[in-house]
């Protein structure tokens, strides 16, 4: 299968409330999943803390030499929704378990999608 990269979606559910509203954990967990997945960052995580009523929290962002991670974290109901997409490889499971890890997420989903190739979704 011939692909031009890979994403990886993670949902993470009951994290720890104190985690998710943390900047400097947000920031080291970017930093250190970039380091995990052996990815070279392109400049400094952007995080903006933001929304209304029960979609309000942080999103950030970190851009990578080969594309970007991003999470988005729900403070109401203390969940996370964390994309990693690259064109490099990279382990899926390690995002997962590190998000799990640092977010200390009760359960969590995920998919691994392959980008670049045809298929057809209908919505």
């Amino acid at each position: 299968m011939d692909t031009w990269g890979l994403e990886t979606v993670i949902d993470l559910r009951e994290c720890d409330h104190d985690a998710i509203t943390d900047v400097n954990i947000i920031t080291r967990f970017l930093k250190d999943l970039t380091a995990i997945l052996d990815m070279e960052p392109y400049g400094e995580p952007i995080i903006k803390q933001f929304g209304k009523e029960d979609k309000y929290g942080y999103t950030a962002i970190q851009l990578i030499q080969t594309s970007n991670i991003t999470a988005h974290f729900d403070e109401k109901n203390n969940n996370a929704y964390i994309n990693v997409f690259s064109c490099k490889s990279y382990e899926p499971i390690d995002a997962v378990d590190f998000a799990v890890y640092t977010f200390k997420a009760s359960s969590n989903d995920y998919m691994v999608l392959p980008r670049g190739n045809s298929f057809n979704m209908q919505f």
